[in-house]
């Protein structure tokens, strides 16, 4: 039987239709102050996809004769399955998987929006139910700047993927607290943070480019609400406790990257340059060795990297499972590298800018701005 597993008050919750609870009088009064720093950023970070001050969806860019990305950052075109196509198949190809690809952080902006707002439904705590209404707030505009960004290259989004689209139902149902944090504010933020990243650096569409930093001026915050919960959680789980959260993310890790990026899980995309999706399965799973995956982690910016960095920080990841991320990437030398995020300089940018635009005053130092 599952059960919440709480250490700090902060963190206690009721069942979601236990409105009730929420008008204890006493509640009002017990609120923690862990979250107040990052709840009075908001304002710091504030755009509006809808004002072209901020985003301008109307610039143009011709994705049938342009990468949106660097071809050389795209995981199909190092396998045979580069090899069956021309000049034109590529960017085709490229720029489709570039569709699938923000699609999917399209429906996972929608599942955080879910979360964020199922979170409200739940915590007693005033201060975290407040982080969790203005998150719910950001989400919100991240489906909308997505959904402007991909209806303005390509119409509409893909279907979301059977992977993730199975995990966030799992993540948005749980009851469990913990759950809700370690799967969406750890594991598919630090994703989307090295998604996000990888974006920024590689794409060829300036609009593009602007579009991630906006979001990733929340996105920074979002993941610190995360750390928060660990600082205060994990220290205090007992062995049986840290046991379950640990397989439970290594099995999420697992899932997300064997299947994440998996030619099965966009047939229609090889179907659309003329290719046997069968065969660019066999072809991609080919290349897919463990010694490549550990090439690929190589790669600051890479999603699993970012993942796994992200547990591991968290103090999640102990000797018990360290030895099944080492398959991929240098534990060691991962941890050496600090807790600085990759994206953190990226959004830390973003957040002068959006502050200068705002009419407003850089009263914090930008390592600041981020981290609190």
């Amino acid at each position: 039987m599952e059960v919440n597993i709480t250490k700090d008050p902060a963190y206690n919750a009721v069942d979601p239709h236990d409105f009730p609870a929420m008008l204890d009088v006493n509640r009002y009064g017990e609120r923690s102050t862990a979250f107040d720093k990052i709840i009075s950023a908001t304002h710091d970070h504030f755009w509006d996809p809808l004002d072209k001050k901020y985003i301008d969806f109307t610039q143009p860019f011709d994705t049938a004769k342009e990468y949106l990305v660097n071809p050389a950052a795209n995981a199909d075109l190092r396998t045979a399955i580069g090899d069956k196509l021309d000049e034109a198949g590529k960017i085709k190809l490229v720029n489709l998987d570039v569709s699938w690809s923000l699609s999917s952080i399209l429906h996972g902006e929608q599942g955080a929006l879910a979360l964020s707002a199922s979170l409200c439904h739940i915590l007693r705590d005033p201060g975290e139910q407040e982080y969790a209404a203005n998150q719910t707030r950001e989400e919100a505009r991240h489906v909308t700047a997505f959904s402007a960004y991909v209806k303005a290259r390509w119409g509409k989004p893909s279907k979301v993927g059977p992977a993730l689209g199975n995990l966030l139902n799992e993540l948005v149902s749980s009851p469990l607290v913990w759950k809700k944090l370690v799967g969406m504010q750890l594991l598919v933020e630090g994703l989307a943070m090295g998604a996000f990243a990888t974006f920024f650096k590689e794409t060829r569409d300036p609009l593009m480019k602007h579009l991630m930093q906006m979001v990733m001026t929340d996105e920074a915050f979002h993941h610190k609400f995360g750390k928060i919960w660990a600082d205060r959680t994990i220290p205090k789980l007992s062995k049986e406790e840290h046991n379950l959260i640990e397989d439970w993310a290594w099995d999420v890790f697992q899932v997300l990257l064997y299947n994440l990026g998996s030619p099965d899980q966009k047939a229609w995309i090889y179907e659309a340059v003329g290719l046997d999706p069968m065969w660019c399965q066999q072809a991609f799973m080919e290349a897919l060795t463990d010694a490549g995956i550990r090439e690929e982690l190589q790669e600051t910016t890479n999603i699993f990297r970012v993942l796994i960095k992200t547990l591991l920080k968290a103090g999640i990841i102990t000797d018990r499972t360290r030895n099944n991320y080492a398959a991929y990437i240098d534990m060691a030398e991962l941890y050496a590298e600090g807790d600085r995020m990759v994206g953190d300089d990226i959004a830390e940018e973003g957040i002068k800018y959006l502050m200068q635009l705002n009419g407003g005053q850089l009263l914090r130092t930008p390592s600041m701005l981020a981290a609190e």
